[in-house]
């Protein structure tokens, strides 16, 4: 089944023009185009999409989401692999994984940091009024 650009954006809360950005680069390439030429999708290219989604807040480049993309469809697809080249493309998937976790650890801390801060402001707002400020309306 194809879906038209305006259902994967909604599917994948991706901008139009973001997905389109992705064909361009060459990233995520719809599977095929109707009659009038509008761009068809289908479950893998939005599950494609999906990936680059997760990915983009984590801090990869669009070339490091080719890669990966790149290697699991080749241990996805590719029946023809020797032991050697399926390790190789595992090893890949592995190091993205861990690049994945650390920049997920940071995350942790720059939210953690943020609620900090957020409650910090929650606080000062419910004291009563400063000292120093009485009578100064008329």
């Amino acid at each position: 089944m194809h879906m038209q650009i305006g259902e994967v954006a909604a599917r994948t809360e991706l901008s139009l023009r973001t997905i389109r950005h992705y064909e361009e680069t060459g990233l995520v390439v719809p599977s095929a185009r109707s009659r009038g030429g509008f761009r068809l999708y289908t479950e893998s290219d939005v599950a494609r999409l999906m990936v680059v989604r997760r990915m983009k807040p984590l801090g990869f480049t669009l070339e490091q989401m080719r890669d990966l993309l790149d290697a699991t469809d080749r241990l996805d697809g590719d029946d023809t692999l020797d032991a050697g080249e399926r390790e190789a493309l595992l090893e890949r998937v592995r190091a993205y994984r861990q690049a994945a976790v650390e920049q997920v650890e940071k995350l942790r801390v720059q939210l953690a940091r943020a609620e900090d801060f957020a409650a910090t402001l929650g606080a000062r707002l419910e004291q009563p009024e400063s000292r120093g400020e009485a009578g100064h309306g008329g």
